[in-house]
């Protein structure tokens, strides 16, 4: 069987056994702020398992893309060196929401995988929780007594709580499993050992296939456990597994899932597959990397330097990195590769091959802005693990691991994968120390502690009724509370049955406002910051303080939104409809939403498009909005239409964004504006006002933004704007023609900054020549260390450079200062660098803790400035002693 035919054949067994077939969440996690990406089979359905929502069926059946490289499931380390582990993945999966249980979860699971994919009985072998007295959950006896007559107790494994009890955090739904495993040895190795003792030690060919989770419990914040309102189920099958045993390969990537990417890397290298180990294991490396990479893109995970766009580029410049140092390929590549994988999965996961071309864009500028580091940064790490065993050290120091960070883009992990390679390990408190102190990266604003909810009235099962598109005001009970404490506050998170309170979605902020409660007959007024939808809960926020007792008394409240807020915030959104639609119009039909973000005050924009928007179709896009809103188009709202039916209409969608089977479909003028929405929307274009344009600029590879703000704000920033010209008339005297007037003013300016930097040179190279003097020979070095008169910090390297031209071995020592702060410049030959193991960042770094300052760069030339200009005469003392 092919890869298509197995996952076919899977839908296909549980379709007829009566389950709802339904796509792949995205790979990125949109509504549950516990998860980057999607990194489980059940994440998506992690709310009905809780009752806080209602399935579409009691029976599902799904493939979902999954992406396990951070956290408590990371496999990122295992990929490539062993033949199993991936970091995305896909996951089969059968669910039963409250309906059959372990009884028909087994007999399916067993049926399945002997009479449907013929795997041979004899090599398969099932594990059932054993228990835990900690925990207060009993040995799993149901599960025993109903595998027993189909497999034999001599196939049967009793596991512990970390291989078969299946809990994805910290709290949530959980419970036992039973994980099924296959055999895959040649025969003559089954004979000699039992693939029994060999299951979960690890061995490549018998690897669990099928995990089947039986939820009855749920784990609470304080680690007790407590039964859930209903039994579920929650199997995860590992597609590229079971490739792997139906297809009788060793290894997943000799399975046709893997082989169409691994062939092309063969030609792109001249290398052929399985004849060298290192070469395997980049070919393996990419050939994985490049699944997650370029499914996150098509999500909507772009690669940057923060939570999960680090993810994805710290995983992107792995693969970068095996394809150059293994596999020769010293060129961007694995853009080239992505034809063959959105091909490949076209007919499953659609996402790809309609985003085909941006997604190669996207990873394209990522290799490009990799590859100009990435020889350089090689070169210095070659350099570093030299001296460390000359010096007879096996532990690359912290500061440098930050450097190759900060410098050459080297995540911390590929640095210490490097260094693996060459029987090193590197010092990763040093490196944590190192970028808390240069605050490279960002933090979480506060660590959150949440306790468990309260219930305040039984609402399982009953999904919150959002009435914020109608009205503003809504008689409501409350359902749940609980007190969320951070570093800085306490917070109180509060669930009602119904609310017209817009939760944060699709770019759109939550809404503001209050809830009015009684007490003793008197109100009682809760003031509401922020609301927030977590998977299908609205949470409203609020930062007052001491609401326990009121909370838990009093259910009926009054819950009213701030409507002025709210009208601003509408408008903003109807005005990025309206701009997106002209967009597209102007620029062209690729244009697609890449983020969004719009509150009361303005509205921003991401979206893909390969170069500036020039100001011409700026003005262009701007003059179509405005005459849009001038047009008054009154607002049209279709609700609960059939997905195909929508797009059949030809709705604009996100791609990344889960769409149900109905949807909600937005237009303003059905043939200019019509849009997948649930955010609100004013009744009319008019209320618009005014459509300004604030800015636009590059985002990263292939995605740019605009900044656009409406009505008073657009109104009160032209205003602004006529005030400033006036000004600026008036400070040159009232000119007929005041452009050409400013003209001439930048062209008398220049000529003044080139006199001015003749000057400047002029003066540099006087000092070059009473310098020349002074340099000292000493231990075949020529020193020059000396306090100088600069009129800038560039001046220092202007110095540095001019001289190494006219003074072999040179070792120079700047001391200046420059507007009352003390200036350090080192320059050290490169030929020295090589040979005496010198490097000027280091040197820099010790010289500076005398003018209460710090510095860096490279090992030939590095600065620091300081605060403390009396420490300079010390510095240049001290440099005199290292030399």
């Amino acid at each position: 069987m092919t890869s298509h035919q197995i996952r076919q054949a899977f839908l296909d067994f549980f379709k007829s056994k009566q389950h709802l077939i339904v796509p792949s969440a995205p790979l990125v996690a949109k509504s549950d702020p516990t998860l980057m990406f999607n990194n489980s089979g059940m994440a998506q359905f992690k709310d009905f398992f809780l009752g806080n929502g209602t399935p579409p069926a009691r029976r599902i059946a799904d493939t979902q893309k999954c992406l396990r490289v951070s956290g408590k499931h990371n496999d990122l380390e295992d990929v490539g060196f062993d033949t199993y582990h991936h970091t995305m993945f896909e996951m089969l999966g059968n669910w039963s929401f409250g309906d059959y249980f372990k009884k028909e979860a087994i007999q399916w699971a067993w049926e399945l995988l002997t009479e449907v994919y013929q795997l041979p009985k004899d090599r398969l072998y099932v594990s059932v929780f054993e228990g835990d007295q900690k925990d207060g959950v009993p040995f799993d006896q149901e599960a025993w007594d109903l595998w027993k007559p189909i497999v034999g107790e001599e196939r049967i494994i009793l596991g512990n709580k970390k291989d078969n009890f299946w809990e994805m955090g910290d709290t949530g739904p959980c419970g036992p499993c039973s994980e099924i495993h296959v055999d895959l040895r040649p025969e003559a190795e089954v004979a000699e050992v039992s693939g029994k003792s060999l299951v979960n030690n690890d061995h490549p060919q018998v690897v669990e296939i099928w995990n089947l989770v039986f939820m009855q419990f749920e784990r609470k914040a304080d680690g007790s456990l407590v039964p859930l309102p209903a039994t579920h189920v929650d199997t995860g099958m590992g597609f590229e597994r079971l490739c792997m045993a139906i297809q009788r390969k060793t290894s997943n990537y000799d399975t046709d899932v893997f082989q169409p990417t691994i062939q092309v890397l063969e030609e792109f290298s001249n290398k052929k597959y399985g004849a060298e180990r290192m070469p395997d294991i980049a070919m393996r490396v990419i050939a994985d990397h490049l699944r997650a990479v370029a499914f996150a893109i098509a999500d909507g995970q772009l690669p940057s330097n923060v939570r999960a766009g680090y993810v994805i580029r710290r995983i992107l410049r792995r693969a970068i990195r095996y394809g150059y140092s293994y596999l020769n390929l010293t060129e961007p590549f694995i853009n080239r590769l992505v034809p063959t994988l959105s091909a490949q999965f076209a007919d499953v996961f659609p996402g790809l091959k309609d985003q085909e071309e941006f997604v190669t864009k996207v990873i394209l500028e990522e290799e490009r802005s990799f590859l100009r580091t990435l020889e350089s940064g090689l070169k210095r790490l070659d350099v570093i693990t030299s001296q460390l065993q000359a010096q007879g050290t096996s532990t690359i120091p912290g500061d440098e691991v930050f450097e190759l960070s900060d410098t050459f883009g080297f995540p911390m992990d590929l640095t210490a994968l490097i260094a693996r390679e060459k029987g090193l390990e590197i010092d990763e408190a040093g490196f944590q120390q190192a970028l808390a102190q240069q605050k490279a990266r960002s933090r979480s604003d506060a660590a959150r502690e949440a306790s468990d909810w309260v219930e305040v009235q039984d609402n399982e099962g009953v999904p919150v009724e959002f009435m914020g598109y109608d009205f503003h005001e809504t008689h409501s009970h409350i359902v749940k509370y609980r007190k969320v404490k951070t570093k800085s506050s306490e917070e109180y998170h509060i669930v009602l049955d119904r609310t017209p309170f817009y939760a944060e979605m699709g770019g759109q902020v939550g809404d503001t406002g209050s809830l009015e409660l009684r007490v003793d007959g008197q109100p009682f007024i809760v003031t509401i910051a922020d609301t927030k939808k977590e998977n299908d809960l609205f949470v409203h926020i609020s930062r007052d303080k001491n609401l326990d007792e009121v909370l838990q008394t009093t259910d009926s409240v009054t819950a009213r939104i701030d409507t002025q807020r709210r009208h601003k915030i509408m408008a903003n959104h109807t005005a990025t409809h309206l701009m997106l639609s002209a967009m597209r119009k102007v620029l062209g039909g690729h244009v697609s939403q890449k983020g969004s973000y719009l509150d009361d005050n303005f509205l921003r924009f991401d979206f893909a498009h390969f170069s500036k928007v020039t100001d011409e179709e700026l003005h262009q896009i701007e003059e179509m909005v405005n005459e849009k809103i001038r047009e008054n188009i009154a607002l049209n709202v279709q609700t609960n239409v059939p997905i195909q039916e929508a797009l059949a209409m030809g709705v604009t969608a996100t791609f990344g964004e889960k769409y149900g089977d109905f949807v909600r479909v937005v237009a303003f003028d059905p043939a200019y504006s019509l849009e997948l929405c649930g955010g609100t929307h004013i009744p009319a274009t008019g209320e618009i006002g005014l459509f300004k344009f604030t800015s636009e600029g590059s985002v990263s590879a292939g995605v740019r933004r605009v900044e656009a703000i409406t009505g008073e704000a657009a109104l009160e920033r032209l205003r602004e704007q006529e005030v400033t010209l006036a000004q600026i008339k008036d400070l040159l005297k009232g000119p007929k023609d005041l452009a050409k007037a400013v003209e001439a003013l930048l062209e008398e300016r220049t000529v003044l900054q080139k006199k001015v930097e003749a000057l400047e040179n002029e003066k540099v190279q006087q000092l070059k020549g009473t310098l020349l003097m002074k340099v000292k020979a000493s231990n075949g070095k020529n020193l020059l260390i000396e306090r100088v008169e600069v009129p800038n910090a560039d001046a220092l390297k202007q110095l540095a450079y001019e001289l190494r031209t006219q003074v072999d071995n040179l070792v120079a020592v700047f001391a200046t200062e420059l507007n009352g702060k003390p200036q350090l410049a080192v320059y050290i030959a490169e030929n020295l660098v090589q040979e005496n193991n010198l490097n000027a960042g280091q040197i820099v770094k010790e010289l500076a803790k005398e003018i209460r300052g710090g510095g860096g760069g490279q090992p030939f030339f590095a600065t620091a400035g300081g605060s403390d200009a009396s420490g300079l005469e010390k510095a240049l003392a001290k440099a005199e002693g290292m030399f």
